[in-house]
């Protein structure tokens, strides 16, 4: 009876012991070790501090950047990247800060940025978080075989062929847009509005109907719940994550897992009625959820049905949560600052127009004309470049690894600050503060004199599958505004950029719309 008890105590005590050792080799041995070994390649950065790291200054000074608008400029990094920027102009361009116990390294050179998008399998997506995985734990997230998997069948949803059969789709919802906004004017043909919560239910509608068949109405209930997520993440990000704190019943711990819930029974629902007229020979729908399931039974067809083999219930309900948010939140950000650009570049908005009605006028423009759309492209690009909806990529190395003539230790991050980069005056020249479509008119390939400095969408193989997807959405939204309307910014607006998750105006976008007459 004695043995067992000294037995059982000494297992406990082990155990103690075991435990301890983990905690203090996360909370302080290995992240000392791995600034001993940065440091030794002559990379610098604040000391480690235990737990926290650079947290509360990151904080302090992203809460000072965002209390008060800015003057209306596009040297916006000062206000979206504050702590990065402090960090680079104090240690230099290679230099690192501290994300909780986690040294993350920030990369400038676009040949080091090339090589960590270029090798996916050796800088990977970090998912140390849970709670992140509550928003959308689709493509954008996987790794190694089960990225290869979702990507071969997710891919026919965003050929070329597939986008052409969606086109009408995108005119429908903006040709709704249209008459929301000719409803709004005055007698005088003008309007004063805050357009950013139109352009969000624009792009809720055209990715509801697109990837759903169903209109923005209809999936109102998910985009809400998505949207409440995004805000939840964006709170959970900036906090330093602690191991088992998902586990704790906080308020907002409680709400994610409720909003996590919620959806994937409302996209469960959507997806079995569809599997169900799939089976019954039912034709497949244009729609991206149509295209996903067919493909995933002709994988499971051709790979031999078993557990491996294609995707599970659980993935398809990822991606589709996936398509919800980040086919809404990329193309509607990119067309309010595209607005709001276009309102201080009058010059440029009439440009626009005249490309635009000499190649469609006043008709509804088809594939062939969008692609013709030179100079509307130039501007979305210069959009894209001085306020891409990231504002960085953080990959991890969970392995040692060689870049350029550093030796990254396993445990490091890097971040590939987007914003930054697209505004780096020795990348893009003495006006990368500026907005200068014609930067864009021989090509992004031109304009970057072939340096992976131009990253919106990211880079490499893991590169937005849907880009071509909001390119042409935005390219369709802003024709057909330009077609009816001119806009300028109203004096109540505020130029104020933030990141929430996207780069959205804090503010909004307050704008006057004036009808055109032609």
């Amino acid at each position: 009876m004695e043995a067992a008890w000294f037995t059982t105590v000494g297992i406990i005590l082990i155990l103690i012991s075991a435990c301890t050792w983990r905690v203090l080799n996360w909370l302080w041995l290995r992240p000392k070790r791995l600034e001993k070994l940065l440091k030794e390649q002559g990379l610098q950065g604040n000391p480690y501090k235990l737990l926290v790291g650079d947290s509360k200054e990151f904080l302090k000074m992203r809460k000072e950047a965002l209390c008060k608008p800015m003057n209306l400029s596009h040297d916006i990094v000062p206000r979206v990247s504050p702590y990065v920027l402090h960090s680079v102009n104090k240690h230099g361009k290679n230099s690192f800060i501290w994300f909780g116990p986690k040294p993350r390294l920030t990369l400038l050179d676009p040949e080091l940025i090339k090589d960590v998008l270029n090798k996916m399998n050796a800088f990977l997506k970090p998912n140390d978080n849970p709670l992140v995985k509550l928003l959308a734990f689709g493509l954008a997230s996987h790794e190694g075989e089960k990225w290869s998997k979702h990507r071969r069948i997710i891919n026919p949803a965003f050929k070329l062929d597939n986008l052409k059969i969606m086109l009408p789709i995108f005119f429908k919802s903006c040709h709704d847009l249209i008459t929301k906004w000719e409803g709004m004017l005055s007698s005088d043909g003008s309007c004063e509005m805050d357009v950013w919560p139109f352009l969000q239910n624009l792009a809720s509608d055209v990715i509801a109907r697109t990837a759903f068949g169903s209109s923005y109405e209809e999936g109102r209930r998910i985009f809400q719940l998505q949207r409440e997520q995004a805000e939840l993440t964006m709170k959970v990000l900036l906090k330093t994550y602690i191991p088992g704190w998902r586990f704790v019943p906080t308020t907002t711990n409680r709400r994610m897992n409720e909003i996590h819930r919620n959806v994937k029974a409302l996209l469960k629902d959507m997806i079995n009625k569809r599997e169900k007229e799939l089976k019954a020979g039912e034709a497949t729908k244009n729609d991206l959820l149509g295209i996903l399931l067919e493909s995933n039974q002709k994988e499971i067809q051709e790979q031999g049905d078993n557990n491996h083999v294609g995707m599970s219930l659980e993935d398809v309900i990822e991606e589709c949560k996936l398509f919800y948010f980040a086919g809404q939140e990329t193309t509607s950000v990119l067309l309010v600052w595209t607005m709001v650009l276009l309102s201080i570049y009058p010059d440029w908005q009439a440009r626009a127009r005249e490309e635009i009605l000499h190649v469609f006028g006043k008709q509804k423009p088809d594939f062939d004309e969008l692609n013709r759309l030179k100079i509307v492209t130039m501007i979305l690009y210069e959009v894209l470049r001085l306020y891409p909806p990231a504002l960085g990529l953080v990959r991890e190395v969970n392995k040692d690894v060689k870049l350029g003539h550093l030796t990254l230790p396993a445990g490091v991050q890097v971040f590939l600050p987007i914003v930054s980069i697209h505004h780096d005056c020795e990348l893009w020249g003495d006006d990368a503060k500026e907005f200068n479509p014609e930067r864009f008119s021989e090509g992004v390939l031109k304009a970057t004199n072939g340096r992976v400095s131009f990253i919106p969408f990211g880079w490499g193989p893991r590169i937005c599958v849907g880009q071509n997807f909001s390119l042409l959405e935005a390219k369709m939204a802003l024709s057909i505004i330009l077609q009816h309307f001119s806009f300028e910014l109203s004096p109540a607006y505020a130029h104020a950029p933030a990141m929430m998750v996207t780069l959205q105006p804090q503010h909004g976008a307050h704008i006057i719309l004036r009808k055109v007459e032609i």
